[in-house]
Parts: structure tokens; C-alpha cells; sequence
């Protein structure tokens, strides 16, 4: 592998960017396929769109050892199955908006699971990202919590996904580091594909599309669930993990701007607020 380097040219940029700029999106590509499809069809469809997708690259059809596939299984459930299912449930009772900037509270519950499985203490400097992040993650749910138990069961929808995303990034990273990025994330699609099935096929079959809502689960899958993946692989390996993964940082700017301009939802400025204080958290753990 080559070493790092900084970014400089625009076309470095943007690969920088643009797994952020997609994943921000995909909660706004959510909310338009739900207008023709259940939330369980959207999470088959777009694993299978994304799975048929990334089996294009060859670098993600490399061949892995046998015994990676059991913690890959895991994967496929904890990175890929469980968490996806939970977007569109609670999009269903939340906005795209609210869930996107929620998905900033990411690294927190990371950092929080790899204290717990190292059994160490973090870092005075995490802790005090910790604390900050916490804080602006209650201020984005708080107007929901105002809102009815819907919105309550939306955020607390979210929340869980997180949590799964916690514990499947700690359980990703050393399989990435010894089968590469692309051929792991590809069999764990594989595996959440063939979980998501039974109840996604026949929402799938109930389907009443539009254009628009075609349009966005092909997004969804493409880009959200194949194409910003092969992204982040080639800026990791370019850039480093570390400045790869500042691109998260962009999901709820641009979750919060497509919600309220393309969908015109409302969001409370304790919400954005909270927004802003729960990326500061983060920041602060990414720094150490």
C-alpha cells in the first residue's frame, strides 16, 4: 500500500467529500422511496442494488480465507441488516433531517463500544468529546420527544441502529485491515441480502413506483450502499483512515439542508443546535 498523503487537487477533494456528501443524502433518498414502498422492501432493495454494484469492482471480489466468513456473518447483520432496517421504520415517524443529524452521535457510540471491548478508560480529551457529543445528541432529540410517542419510537429507532453501528465498526476494522475494505463490505451485503430477504421480497412485490421513487432507492443502492464505500476504500488508502473518515462529519450538514429545502420539512433550531455541539464531540474524539 502506498503511504499518505495530503489532499491537494479538487479532484482530491471531492473523493474526500463525496462519501459524506451520499451518505447525507440517503436519508433524503429514504424518504422518497418510502412513497412507494415499505420500509422493509427499501432495505432489501437497496442491499441488493448496492451487493450487485460493488460486485462490479474487481478489487471487492478478491478472494478472503474461509474463517473470515463467521465474523463477516456478523457484520452482515450488525453493519448492514439491522441498522438499515431501522432508517426507514423511523423515517416513517421522524424526518429525514432530524434522522440525518442524529447519524452525527456515529462516532460516539464507536468510541463508546471500543472503551467497553478494550476494557480501558478513555482519554481525558474523549471523555470530554464524549460528554460534548452526548449533550448535542439529547439537544437534536429533544423537540421529538415533545412530539408524541411516535416520534419517541422514531428516535429511539435511530438510536438502536447506532448502537449496531457501534459494535460492527469495532468487529470491522481488524477484518478490514487483514481482507481489505471492498471484499469484506461485499460479502457482508451478501450475508444481510440473503437476512433481509423473507420480509423485503414481498414488500418489494407490493411496490407502487413512481419515477422520482425509483430514482432514489437506484441512488440509494448505487451510490449510498456501493459507490461511497469504493470511495472511502481510495481515500483511506490515499489519504489515511483518519483523514478519510472527516468525510462523516458532512452527513448531517447535508442531511439537514436536503430535508428542509427538497422535502421541506421543519426542524427546530435546538435541533440544529444540537447538531452542531454533537460534530464539536466528535471532533474532539477524531482529534485524539
Amino acid at each position: 500500500m502506498s503511504p499518505s498523503r495530503p489532499p491537494s487537487t479538487p479532484l482530491d477533494w471531492l473523493l474526500l467529500a463525496g462519501p459524506g456528501l451520499i451518505w447525507g443524502a440517503s436519508f433524503l433518498f429514504i424518504a422518497e422511496g418510502l412513497e412507494a414502498l415499505a420500509p422493509n422492501g427499501i432495505t432489501f432493495l437497496r442491499i441488493l442494488i448496492g451487493f450487485l454494484t460493488l460486485s462490479l469492482v474487481p478489487a471487492a471480489r478478491r478472494p478472503i480465507p474461509r474463517e473470515a466468513w463467521r465474523p463477516i456473518a456478523w457484520l452482515g447483520l450488525l453493519w448492514m441488516a439491522f441498522p438499515l432496517s431501522m432508517f426507514p421504520f423511523a423515517e416513517q415517524r421522524i424526518s429525514s433531517a432530524l434522522t440525518g443529524m442524529l447519524n452525527g452521535a456515529n462516532p460516539l457510540f464507536v468510541v463508546i463500544v471500543a472503551s467497553f471491548l478494550a476494557r480501558r478508560r478513555p482519554s481525558r480529551q474523549v471523555l470530554t468529546g464524549l460528554a460534548v457529543g452526548m449533550a448535542g445528541a439529547v439537544l437534536i432529540a429533544l423537540p421529538g420527544l415533545d412530539d408524541g410517542r411516535s416520534s419517541v419510537t422514531g428516535i429511539a429507532l435511530v438510536l438502536l441502529a447506532l448502537a449496531s453501528y457501534g459494535i460492527a465498526l469495532n468487529l470491522a476494522r481488524p477484518l478490514q485491515q487483514s481482507y481489505g475494505g471492498l471484499p469484506v463490505i461485499l460479502r457482508a451485503l451478501g450475508v444481510a441480502l440473503v437476512l433481509t430477504a423473507p420480509l423485503g421480497v414481498p414488500d418489494l412485490l407490493r411496490a407502487e413506483w413512481t419515477p422520482r421513487a425509483a430514482l432514489a432507492m437506484f441512488a440509494l443502492g448505487a451510490f449510498g450502499t456501493a459507490l461511497a464505500q469504493v470511495m472511502m476504500a481510495k481515500a483511506a488508502g490515499l489519504f489515511g483512515a483518519s483523514t478519510a473518515s472527516g468525510t462523516t462529519f458532512l452527513m448531517p450538514v447535508v442531511a439537514l439542508a436536503l430535508g428542509v429545502v427538497v422535502r421541506g420539512e421543519q426542524v427546530s433550531m435546538v435541533s440544529v443546535t444540537g447538531s452542531a455541539v454533537c460534530l464539536a464531540g466528535a471532533w474532539l474524539i477524531s482529534r485524539k
